[in-house]
């Protein structure tokens, strides 16, 4: 028996579209243009980004000259998406649904991109359903990053720790992933129609100050201003207190590698 998929709420990250785009790290223009070569995508090609949030991965994808559909069940990241599109001088054809409720009709894609979206979803079933959806010869992408324990990443494990006492380590998806019933996301494709797997990365070094981590933070799923409620106010205190004894000049560094877990059939 494996660990259950967490349950699906559709509107979970509403309140955290303030500060999704502005403080999550972003994809490295070196990562996009890897993706697109290893997935003999050309100009006008057909992408979709699923789970798209603010455009994150659909707005590089759509610089790329790529024809995107991003796709978030999230009204507000939808219309964030879009201004930022609007912004950045590309177009975007902006649907909301999720991977439960994929319209009819949509595709092939060349390649259907997810940033950090694919661990919210019933995967198996969201992989049947996209093996209809992908052209031949394409290809699923998951973007991700990763951490390693670095002093320099401390900062990390001071924001777990506190976002711990307001109930983060109850979060069904942080209990699912740590849970030795746990399958990864490798493990999953392996079983499914996408089982070639290739994963290219990009490493990042970048300067953060005491209000981009507590903005890092009010983006997060477990401690978004919905989740905290009337604990805001006292969480925002917590952790700008133990940055403030981990760094008293409120300077911090974060490493991270971004990749994609590319897969084909």
């Amino acid at each position: 028996m494996t660990a259950p998929e967490p349950a699906y709420e559709p509107r979970r990250f509403r309140s955290t579209v303030p500060f999704y785009a502005r403080y999550r790290l972003g994809y490295p223009h070196a990562l996009i243009r890897r993706v697109v070569e290893r997935a003999g995508l050309t100009a006008g090609d057909a992408v979709m980004d699923l789970g798209c949030g603010p455009g994150l991965l659909a707005i590089p994808f759509a610089k790329e000259a790529m024809a995107v559909t991003a796709v978030d069940p999230e009204p507000e990241m939808i219309a964030a998406a879009g201004a930022a599109a609007a912004e950045a001088g590309v177009t975007l054809a902006l649907l909301q649904a999720s991977s439960f409720d994929l319209p009819a009709g949509i595709g092939p894609f060349g390649l259907v991109a997810m940033g950090r979206s694919f661990h919210w979803m019933e995967r198996s079933e969201t992989l049947r359903i996209l093996d209809g959806l992908v052209a031949p010869g394409g290809a699923i992408a998951l973007f991700h990053d990763e951490h390693p324990r670095t002093v320099e990443n401390g900062w990390r494990d001071l924001l777990h720790e506190i976002a711990d006492t307001y109930g983060r380590d109850r979060a069904s998806h942080i209990q699912a992933r740590e849970s030795t019933r746990h399958r990864s996301h490798e493990s999953v494709l392996l079983d499914s129609a996408f089982a070639r797997l290739e994963r290219v990365g990009v490493v990042i070094r970048r300067a953060l100050s005491a209000d981009d981590i507590v903005g890092l933070a009010l983006s997060l799923s477990t401690t978004s201003p919905e989740k905290l409620g009337d604990r805001r106010v006292a969480f925002e205190a917590d952790l700008r207190a133990g940055l403030a004894r981990l760094s008293p000049e409120g300077r911090f560094t974060e490493i991270a590698e971004l990749s994609a877990l590319i897969a084909w059939r």
